[in-house]
């Protein structure tokens, strides 16, 4: 018979170290695996049972180290890690790529006609708003208002830049018109995210030591994080919404689309597929999860608030969200 399994394993983090991109990335490949979307409610109510159990102390009789890990990775894609609350299906890390898949792919292929940008720029922006809500740093509600607020300013910032650029572009080569996609979706992700975190910027996000005890919130690692999540996801979009356009601009000029055009979205969304598997974690891996700051950069009344009660802290951590 097996060993018993120790009961000492810090399942709080990742399996992986998170302070280089190599332990990054293979967190965020089994955060974003879309397999995880196939999983019935009784395996991840299971994969709950198992952590919280095991950070409470308790081990079942027979769990084995990799069973351990495999149970926080199936809780973690599923259920919120500041709330506990399980996520919405579509707004998981999880759905990443087959969802942005299926839209980027449409986007691009149907950018020519006006309706057709404001139909999947909406469609695009419902879908950001989910994910942005449900991967929100910190455990305090949003207001229906302030959901609403973001979600109209992103899809409107979102098809003005899409039409403005479109009429812009019309005597331009081809090429450059498809492109109007990736910068409306790379301007609407700097409107939608800070507008639906907005809360955080206005009270700040918890901040702990790295004990994981809590010392307070912070606007400053609000900011912090709301730039970093900014970045990752502009990145993520980049190359789906880059390299497909120059590969279909080339075949489109070849007999074998010109004879079967209704390959073009199939082509179109497989091509995103392909570049979104590995850009969805890479870049999700830009930056730790558990993002950092040093006290100093901290507001000034933060920064009493530590120094008062833990004068020997000196950095602080934080969730920045996805």
């Amino acid at each position: 018979m097996p060993p018993a399994l120790p009961a000492t394993i810090n399942i709080r983090e990742p399996r992986w170290d998170q302070s280089t991109f190599q332990g990054r990335a293979k967190h965020f490949f089994m955060v974003t695996d879309p397999r995880n979307l196939l999983l019935s409610g009784a395996t991840l109510e299971e994969a709950r049972r198992v952590v919280e159990d095991y950070r409470a102390g308790t081990v079942p009789p027979g769990l084995t180290e990799d069973q351990l890990w495999r149970a926080k990775y199936v809780y973690d894609s599923a259920f919120h890690p500041d709330t506990g609350e399980k996520m919405l299906l579509i707004g998981r890390m999880s759905a990443q790529v087959p969802m942005n898949m299926t839209i980027t792919g449409c986007m691009l292929t149907f950018y020519r006609t006006t309706p057709a940008v404001l139909f999947w720029q909406w469609v695009n922006q419902s879908f950001n708003a989910i994910v942005n809500y449900t991967n929100r740093s910190g455990d305090a509600p949003i207001p229906p208002s302030q959901l609403g607020t973001a979600y109209v300013s992103a899809t409107t910032g979102a098809v003005v830049t899409a039409l403005g650029l479109k009429s812009l572009t019309k005597h331009l080569p081809a090429i450059i018109g498809r492109y109007v996609p990736f910068a409306a979706v790379a301007a609407a992700n700097c409107i939608n995210i800070p507008l639906m975190r907005q809360r955080e910027l206005k009270l700040g996000i918890p901040i702990t030591d790295e004990n994981g005890n809590r010392l307070g919130e912070s606007t400053a690692a609000a900011r912090k994080a709301i730039f970093q999540v900014v970045v990752s996801r502009i990145g993520m979009a980049a190359p789906a919404m880059a390299i497909p356009p120059v590969i279909m601009n080339a075949l489109e000029k070849r007999a074998f689309l010109k004879r079967y055009p209704y390959l073009n979205a199939p082509l179109q969304v497989g091509l995103v597929g392909l570049c979104l598997v590995f850009a969805t974690p890479l870049c999700c891996a830009l930056f730790p999860q558990k993002s950092s700051m040093r006290v100093s950069r901290l507001e000034p009344q933060v920064q009493a608030r530590i120094r008062e009660k833990e004068p020997a802290v000196e950095v602080v951590y934080f969730n920045k969200g996805l």
